[in-house]
């Protein structure tokens, strides 16, 4: 496919610039916000002084999002950079991810919550192990639309073998991991070739820019309505003089409105919602992204952490669950181990029941393994200590994810989706039976 059919008129695009280190994702990204005159002068200014500084000949473009002093001496990115940008048809946020494989973790932050992720690709390198799994990593993180910057095309001389053998690598790609777009688009980030301009270099090439490519495709998708009824995961509640109480929090799934009859989990308490209001006022109906506070009918005991779902569509809770776990951290993730689980505004002790099996990345397959080691995905079994109201993840992306958080140091070790990765073909056999979950000892 080589343009997408619907465009995407004048809204907010959500994307995340992945791929290996090296293969240019910052320059390209820099090319974007200059060549259609997202820097002002004195950005442009401080890339010209910090290119001399480093010895770059003419403006280094890579520093536009490498904004780290350490960044910008190792010529790598660290952190997730997030910039914003606008054309007459379209906004953009723009999340500028690691490649490095030591940042894997900052490169799905910035994947969670994107409507398309640029995969930047070199060229005269192919396809790396480490882009192969930033692209598992989106598609598990439920992107479903890729556009494809074969980069460096002037270092092969602009042949067009190089770039058909790429587009039809990651087409194959594409339909394993049931992705439902992807676009190659041949540029040179450095010149500026078919980046925001179309290029003569290429005279072979009829397709979008990579410009035009994001300005017409689909967004919204992070936080669509996908296959859940409403969600409010309870951030706060708020206490009015009146004696009267609201639960604050982000809606996630369907739309939320006065009159909507709603569960409250995991206690599973029904009620009915007769009022959804914001700082400015009572609303209509809220859907997905809008933060809001509502007002039950019932004097109910609702806290953060608890869930209002809509009652004809409420997900069960459980003290059990099955999970895709992408592991980040570097000891690895074995059978009894403990940490805590961040779902939604609820945070609770869990165990390790089970490893299950292990994602063999070049091929797609999940093959046994007892243990998950650093920047590996792998299905698992957890036991919470509290219910969760959880989701699968193709369903619901808010309440179909969490994280895991190491007791001891509190840092995120791992991120985690309900279910399993849906392009799996070879599952793991299931591990040995474990014990029931109902309690953590």
């Amino acid at each position: 496919m080589d343009r997408f059919d619907d465009p995407g008129g004048i809204s907010l695009l959500r994307l995340a610039a992945v791929g290996s280190v090296d293969d240019g994702k910052s320059t390209l990204i820099g090319r974007i916000l200059h060549d259609s005159k997202q820097l002002f002068d004195d950005q442009i200014a401080a890339l010209e002084d910090a290119s001399a500084t480093r010895g770059r000949p003419g403006v280094d473009l890579s520093f536009v999002t490498d904004g780290l002093r350490s960044e910008r001496e190792q010529g790598i990115t660290i952190d997730v950079a997030y910039r914003y940008a606008a054309t007459p048809s379209r906004k953009f946020i723009i999340a500028d991810c690691p490649g490095h494989v030591q940042y894997t973790r900052n490169m799905a932050t910035g994947a969670s919550t994107a409507d398309l992720a640029v995969v930047v690709v070199d060229v005269t390198a192919g396809l790396r192990v480490q882009t192969l799994r930033h692209v598992c990593i989106a598609s598990l993180l439920g992107v479903r639309h890729l556009v494809v910057a074969a980069n460096k095309m002037d270092l092969v001389g602009w042949r067009r073998a190089p770039y058909d053998d790429l587009a039809s690598e990651m087409g194959s790609l594409a339909a394993r991991l049931g992705i439902e777009t992807v676009i190659t688009i041949p540029v040179s980030a450095l010149h500026g070739d078919n980046v925001v301009e179309s290029s003569s270099a290429g005279k072979w090439y009829e397709g979008p820019t990579v410009l035009a490519a994001l300005e017409a495709a689909p967004a919204g998708a992070w936080s669509a309505e996908g296959g859940s009824g409403a969600r409010l995961p309870v951030q706060w509640v708020l206490r009015h003089p009146d004696g009267t109480r609201r639960y604050a929090g982000m809606v996630a799934g369907g739309v939320l409105m006065a009159g909507d009859r709603v569960v409250v989990l995991p206690a599973g308490l029904p009620s009915t919602v007769t009022a959804v209001e914001t700082f400015d006022g009572p609303l209509d109906a809220a859907s997905a992204s809008m933060s809001v506070a509502v007002r039950l009918a019932d004097d109910l005991d609702v806290g953060r952490g608890d869930l209002i779902a809509a009652l004809d569509d409420p997900p069960e809770p459980v003290r059990e669950m099955e999970a895709t776990l992408c592991w980040f951290d570097d000891t690895p993730l074995s059978a009894g181990n403990r940490y805590r689980v961040k779902h939604t505004t609820r945070v609770t002790p869990a165990r390790v029941l089970s490893v299950d099996g292990r994602l063999d990345i070049e091929t797609l397959r999940m093959r046994p393994s007892e243990t998950l080691d650093t920047n590996d995905i792998g299905v698992v079994r957890l036991a919470v200590a509290t219910p969760l109201a959880a989701d699968a993840y193709h369903t619901n992306r808010i309440t179909g994810s969490f994280v895991v958080i190491d007791e001891m140091t509190n840092a995120t070790v791992a991120a985690g989706m309900v279910g399993l990765p849906g392009f799996v073909t070879d599952q793991a056999s299931p591990g040995p039976s474990a014990p029931p979950a109902t309690a953590l000892r």
